[in-house]
């Protein structure tokens, strides 16, 4: 079982960085691949970065690519979703989840994650 914890959303004017962060309590973070998904008033949750358990290998959302950067310590249990150059259409509630079956080659899609944090909001104005 792992527990989740995003904090650091908030409100921000575009152009402007927010860092993320994703807090895991349970046993072996390190064993789970990560990611982060957002989700906008009346639309669905999408895919917007994911990390391997070792931090070796990311991916990211076509919308984000160059300006998210998702890292990760597991000495810290923390997974982090650096966010630049920021645009109103990025607000929305940002959602870290575990998955231990893609932990090598993280997983793109929401249904492969088990483990889900509650979610924290992050609006850019313009």
């Amino acid at each position: 079982q792992v527990q989740l914890v995003e904090s650091g959303g908030g409100l921000v004017q575009a152009g402007g960085s927010l860092r993320l962060s994703c807090a895991a309590s349970g046993r072996t973070f390190s064993s789970y691949a990560m990611g982060w998904f957002r989700q906008a008033p009346g639309k669905e949750r999408e895919f917007v970065a994911a990390i391997s358990w070792s931090g070796g290998i990311t991916y990211y959302a076509d919308s984000v690519k160059d300006r998210f950067t998702i890292s990760r310590d597991n000495a810290k249990n923390t997974v982090y979703l650096q966010m630049n150059s920021l645009k109103p259409e990025d607000t929305a509630v940002y959602y870290c989840a575990a998955d231990w079956g893609s932990r090598v080659n993280p997983a793109r899609t929401k249904y492969n994650y088990d483990y889900w944090g509650q979610g924290t909001q992050v609006t850019v104005s313009s």
